[in-house]
Order: C-alpha cells, then sequence, then structure tokens
C-alpha cells in the first residue's frame, strides 16, 4: 500500500509546453472543456487525465474524456446540475450531457492506518478508497505510467508524472510503483495491463509482467459484476483475439473461466481453435461497425463444457439426451456466474442458441420452416458454422444444408428436404385419411 511513509520518492512532474506535444483543443469533446472551464472559474484545478490523454498523445480518437480536480465530489455536484455521484470503492461524479458522460473524479491521496475513508482486505485489495490528495500523490495511484500524464486547458500544457511519454514512445506497458503491491490493491489491474498491450499494439515490461503468473488467483476476490464489465472491454473492443491469446500466455483465462482450466493451454484443442474463430469474426464485426451481443461469445466458451457434462450426465444418472442437456447448461451457467456474473439478459440467449445446437439437426417436416423463423435462429446457424469449422464431419454438412436451405426459393427448399428425407432413410409422410362424416341425427 502506497502511503507518505513507503513512498521514499515522490513523482515530479516535467511540464510539457503546447509546442512540444500534439495534443489540440479541436479533439477535445466540448462538454469536457465545459466541465474543465467551469471548474476553473469557480476556483478549482481541472486537468483532462488518464486513457484520453494517452490516447491524443498517441494519434488516436478518445471514446470518452475523464476529468480529475482538486474539487470534492460535494463540491462538484453543486456546480453542476446535470450531476450525479456514483460509487462506493471510490466516490465519482458524473456530468451527464445527454448520450456523453464525463466522468470527473478528485485527486487521490495515500492511505494512512488511522484513515477511516481506505480499507484494504487481507490480501492488500483495496475495498474503500475516498482518500484525497494533491495532484502528485493522484499520480502516484495512477496505474500505468502512460495514464499519469495531465492536460490543463488553462495553459495548454501536458505534465507528465512517470515518464509516460517515454513509455508511448518505447510501447512499452509499465506499472507505477512495485508490481506486487499494485496488483493486490487492484488484481484487475493485470487485465488491464494485457488490455492496454492487446489495445495499443505494445508489450509489457518485464517487471510489470512477471508477477501476473503468480497473482492471478486474486481474480477471484473481484466481485463477479466487475469482472463481466471487464470481459466487455477485454473481447469486444475489437482486438478481442489478440487479447485472448496474451491473457492465455499469462494464464489469466484460467481463474476467469475455471471450467476451462484443462484445454486452453492446448493449442490445437477444440475448444481453442473455436474460441480463436469465433473472437476473430467478432473484431471484423466490431471493426466493420455491426453489433455483437457478449451471448455469443459466452456460448462459445461454455459450449464444450456443457456438451462434456451433459454426457456425464448421461452415462452416470442414466438421464435421456433433453434432461441432461438442460441440466447441463443450468450447472454450467450457474458455476460461471460464481465467477463473472452474466446478466439474465445475455443468459436467455446463451441457452438459445445452446438448445437450437440440439433442434437444428431435426429438420424433416414443417420443423425446417419453423426454425427459419425462431428469433434467434441467426445467432444458432452462426454458432453451428463455427463448430463445423472446428468438427468437420456431420456438424460441418449439416451447418452448410442450413445455408444452403435458408437461402434458397419454396421450390428449392422442398427439392432439399425430399432429398434430405431420401438420405436418411425417413419413411414418407402418411396422407391423412378424410375424417368420415358425423351420422346425421334424424330423432324427433
Amino acid at each position: 500500500m502506497l502511503s507518505r511513509e513507503t513512498s521514499e520518492s515522490a513523482l515530479q512532474g516535467v511540464v510539457i509546453p503546447r509546442a512540444e506535444h500534439c495534443i489540440s483543443r479541436e479533439d477535445i469533446s466540448d462538454n469536457a472543456l465545459k466541465v474543465m472551464y467551469r471548474l476553473n472559474n469557480a476556483g478549482f484545478e481541472a486537468y483532462l487525465v488518464g486513457g484520453c490523454v494517452r490516447d491524443l498523445m498517441l494519434g488516436h480518437k478518445p471514446k470518452d474524456f475523464d476529468v480529475v480536480t482538486n474539487a470534492t465530489p460535494e463540491q462538484i455536484k453543486g456546480l453542476f446540475r446535470n450531476c450525479r455521484l456514483i460509487g462506493r470503492r471510490f466516490r465519482l461524479a458524473h456530468i451527464v450531457f445527454g448520450r456523453e458522460i464525463i466522468e470527473v473524479a478528485t485527486f487521490r491521496g495515500h492511505h494512512s492506518d488511522e484513515s477511516s475513508n481506505s480499507k484494504q482486505d487481507e490480501q492488500g485489495q483495496l475495498v474503500r478508497d475516498n482518500v484525497f490528495g494533491t495532484i502528485e500523490e493522484d499520480a502516484e495511484r495512477r496505474d500505468f505510467t502512460f495514464n499519469a500524464m495531465y492536460y490543463e486547458v488553462a495553459n495548454f500544457t501536458v505534465t507528465d508524472f512517470a515518464n509516460g511519454v517515454n513509455a508511448i514512445k518505447r510501447m512499452e506497458v509499465d506499472l507505477i510503483g512495485d508490481p506486487d503491491v499494485r496488483y493486490r490493491e487492484d488484481p484487475v489491474r493485470m487485465l488491464r495491463a494485457v488490455r492496454f498491450a492487446a489495445k495499443l499494439g505494445m508489450s509489457i515490461t518485464p517487471r510489470t509482467a512477471k508477477p501476473i503468473f503468480t497473482h492471478g488467483h486474486l481474480l477471484s476476490n473481484i466481485p463477479p459484476a466487475r469482472l463481466f464489465e471487464e470481459t466487455m472491454k477485454l473481447f469486444l473492443s475489437g482486438q478481442g483475439l489478440s487479447t485472448f491469446r496474451l491473457l492465455n500466455q499469462y494464464k489469466l483465462l484460467d481463474p476467469l473461466f475455471p471450467a476451462l482450466a484443462n484445454v486452453l493451454h492446448t493449442k490445437d484443442s477444440r475448444e481453442v481453435q473455436l474460441l480463436e474463430i469465433v473472437l476473430k469474426n467478432t473484431d471484423d464485426r466490431i471493426n466493420s461497425g455491426q453489433r455483437v451481443t457478449p451471448a455469443f461469445l459466452y456460448a462459445t466458451l461454455l459450449w464444450y463444457p456443457v456438451e462434456e457434462h451433459a454426457m456425464k450426465l448421461q452415462a452416470e444418472a442414466g438421464l435421456n439426451n433433453h434432461d441432461a442437456f438442460n441440466i447441463a447448461m443450468g450447472d454450467i451457467l450457474h458455476r460461471q456466474t460464481q465467477r463473472i456474473m452474466i446478466p439474465k439478459r445475455f443468459s436467455t440467449v446463451i441457452r438459445d442458441i445452446w438448445m437450437l445446437q440440439q433442434r437444428l439437426p431435426r429438420r424433416f417436416g414443417r420443423r425446417a420452416f419453423q426454425l427459419l423463423s425462431h428469433p434467434k435462429f441467426r445467432a444458432g446457424y452462426d454458432f453451428l458454422l463455427a463448430r463445423g469449422q472446428v468438427e468437420g464431419g456431420q456438424i460441418l454438412e449439416l451447418a452448410d444444408w442450413w445455408t444452403q436451405f435458408q437461402h434458397a426459393d419454396a421450390g428449392k427448399q422442398k427439392k432439399l428436404l425430399n432429398q434430405l428425407r431420401q438420405k436418411e432413410g425417413a419413411a414418407p409422410r402418411k396422407r391423412r385419411r378424410p375424417r368420415k362424416p358425423k351420422p346425421e341425427n334424424h330423432a324427433e
């Protein structure tokens, strides 16, 4: 834990004048500028900080803008009618401008044993962090060196407290402070290190990377809801495949997805092959502006554990396929949500995708047309297609059949069904015998 006593060498800021950096107000959100100007006019300091400054220095367009100030959350709320205060672990102000939210934080300070505003658990993880301080202390509390750069709109300067500019030049992800302590304070920093390396095409410095192998288990202490949000950032930001490979390299997938721990490190395993196919397709969709759902990713991650558990239930409990599969779906989802919370709006879709894998092989009669009208047919079909690429054989043939059937006209569809009936040896449908007319009642 960083404290005034243990922080022997405080970070010293290097001021970079406007002429020596590439950040322009034209690249900054108008709403972020409004927030900083109003704070300045009220007598407070205000800076852009973190990922938005890093991205601007890299020449990228930030997705959002974070502001830091010496005003307290209550003082911020007093200046903005469109402000709401959030957070227990660290109190934040959200300034709402329609769909855009500018997050404003108060400078974080060091902890002391006497402070009631900060608290750590037995593993050293911060569970409450409402200690306010100076900009220098705030910089020390930042996670990575390139996130400790502060842009001040009042004079257009960038203050670099941890050689963030050099880290960007070297394309390195490097923690501020002792990595062992910083990972214990917040184990999610390990996931962030991997995410930034994949997202920015950087390498993780050896001193930052080494403790990850021994501290990965600390992720089990993170609330499941927070881990769901983190996995969204990891896999649904357009670099999911490279992120997956790095997470696997540092063995960080094991504590996130215990059901896959024994197979993820086998490169040719069907689990890894399926995940890589789906993640590549997901990246392509995201980078071309198409929508994706986390349900498809989680359906992929947990499919083979469900399949294996269902087979085990059939063998050991004597259940039929339908009952075993339903129980397996519930069991695997329940176990996973103990580690990563999956909201019901996604778990319902996951179940639909899985159930369609059971239904898509049954295509006779009207079933094929009923399946085509299923609201999740496309997701189920796409999943089957990915499975076919990995498993080949009957699964690939089935996926090819559905590819033809859904794009065929009525005549071609009828022909495909007839060919299927002949191939599978199914008995032709019997014509219904006409009902006998009811005898007339002549009773008077």
